[in-house]
């Protein structure tokens, strides 16, 4: 498969009362349509920054980031974020808050009935059709994550984008909702950069991981290959051979050749 998308030679600094501040150097990744790439590092190496350049939320100093053989610079619908933070609209319905992005993006495309349709298909891929009227405020956090996830599939995307997504719930639902992404990315084909900073979660999910050097200038030190088959089961995991490898591969470079530097100093 040909590269779908192009980080090219993508360096990022900040400028501040204490001078240049440099947060990436470097960074050259190519990716194939429909491949699920994790990002992980220690905190500080840049990796939401990375993130943000892709979503066309920063501009990167150096270098560039191609979609298709397009030059990304802005934000737009071909690229959706998911956060930590689900970011709904408080006084929205489960439904109005998929059904706002459906309309921004299908209004010319789809009629009034089709994007109502698109919509509850979106939430039903999700498990939340159930729940249409209610508000942010009466569902879970993993609920909320999951409306979320539907808003961004909602809008079609080439690349789904997910920073940290499931850093904020607890273990049970964490686990739950990585299945459900890798459901719906075995189902959808997307195309998923995804942050973490969990090595299982890292490797339960991805196609490749990479891994980046601590900050500042970071820069990928490594891009680790999983070569465990579709669809995966995560107790099925625990003994398999290449589950094990790979987990310490990306535990050796993490903890022993890049350890976070207040480890290092103590």
């Amino acid at each position: 498969m040909s590269t779908y998308l192009a980080i090219d030679d993508v360096g990022m600094s900040f400028k501040g009362a204490n001078g240049t501040f440099v947060a990436l150097r470097e960074i050259n990744l190519q990716i194939k349509q429909g491949e699920f790439v994790a990002l992980i590092g220690h905190s500080g190496c840049g990796k939401s920054t990375l993130l943000n350049i892709v979503a066309g939320l920063l501009r990167a100093t150096t270098g560039g980031v191609l979609l298709q053989g397009k030059e990304v610079n802005d934000p737009g619908p071909d690229r959706a974020v998911v956060f930590q933070n689900h970011s709904l609209l408080p006084w929205l319905t489960v439904y109005d808050n998929v059904r706002l992005a459906v309309d921004k993006v299908h209004r010319k495309a789809k009629s009034s009935a089709e994007r109502d349709q698109w919509t509850k298909h979106n939430l039903a891929l999700v498990g939340m059709d159930h729940a249409l009227d209610k508000r942010p405020q009466e569902i879970s956090g993993g609920m909320k994550q999951r409306v979320g996830i539907a808003r961004a599939l909602a809008m079609e995307p080439k690349v789904l984008l997910l920073d940290e997504p499931f850093g904020a719930l607890d273990a049970l639902t964490r686990a739950t909702l990585q299945d459900t992404v890798m459901e719906l990315q075995a189902k959808l084909k997307n195309t998923v950069i995804m942050i973490t900073h969990d090595v299982d979660e890292a490797v339960l999910l991805s196609d490749r991981v990479v891994m980046l050097t601590n900050g500042p200038a970071a820069t990928i030190g490594e891009v680790l290959t999983v070569n465990l088959p579709r669809p995966r089961n995560r107790l099925a995991m625990v003994n398999d051979p290449e589950y094990n490898r790979c987990r310490h591969e990306i535990m050796n470079f993490l903890y022993a050749r890049h350890r976070a530097p207040a480890v290092h100093a103590a």
